[in-house]
């Protein structure tokens, strides 16, 4: 008796080789896998998302993350982080003195009445002497001094030691002060994702106690 050709092999390939044919977008290039028709605006759009997310993981509203130019100076990575509910705060490092400038943004505002009431950095309840410099002002008070450039909703300062950094370069670092490029904020922000080794929440265990599993059965179990 003759057999039937088995033919449900190649029948169900078929249709697989026209999908295969027809998965690979128009416009792609096949050596880099990208596709030439990905707009600019598009990838600036995701890179944007990208970086409102680690300011946001930090606790910083995205508005308020600000990058300076100092010459000498370098971000101390470990510095950036959240000041006050959602303000933004990062140190810069001399190389040469070890000398501080620190860069701090926060909302609210400062005028000629408010800012003898302001403390220079952290100190509270000290004093501060106020001087009018172009649009920003210099403050200095509790063995420090600082520049705030008043921005709309919010104030961006520079502040140091007084004796460690000089009055122009503490300027100069203040009005170089901007809300960073792309590149800028990625150098600056530390990523969104977990460290390798962090523990993930789980979902699956009880709100109250030491998570233990329940092992207790009922009468015969």
């Amino acid at each position: 008796m003759t057999r039937p050709t088995r033919v449900l092999p190649v029948l169900l390939l078929a249709p697989l080789l026209l999908t295969a044919c027809g998965s690979e977008k128009a416009g792609a290039d096949p050596a880099s896998g990208a596709s030439a028709g990905t707009s600019a605006g598009a990838a600036a759009a995701a890179g944007q998302g990208e970086l409102d997310a680690r300011a946001q993981a930090l606790g910083v509203a995205p508005e308020l993350v600000y990058v300076t130019e100092a010459s000498g100076f370098t971000l101390a990575q470990q510095s950036v982080g959240v000041l006050g509910d959602d303000g933004f705060s990062a140190t810069w490092v001399s190389r040469a003195t070890g000398a501080h400038l620190r860069l701090s943004v926060d909302r609210g505002s400062i005028t000629a009445a408010t800012c003898p009431e302001q403390p220079v950095g952290d100190m509270s309840g000290e004093r501060t002497a106020c001087e009018r410099d172009g649009d920003a002002w210099y403050r200095t008070g509790a063995g420090r001094h600082e520049y705030a450039v008043p921005e709309k909703g919010h104030v961006v300062r520079v502040s140091s030691e007084a004796d460690a950094v000089p009055r122009d370069a503490l300027r100069e670092a203040a009005l170089a002060a901007h809300r960073p490029d792309a590149a800028e904020a990625t150098a600056l922000l530390p990523s969104a994702e977990p460290a390798p080794g962090a523990p993930v929440e789980r979902g699956d265990l009880p709100p109250v106690g030491d998570g233990a599993p329940d092992n207790n059965v009922g009468v015969g179990g």
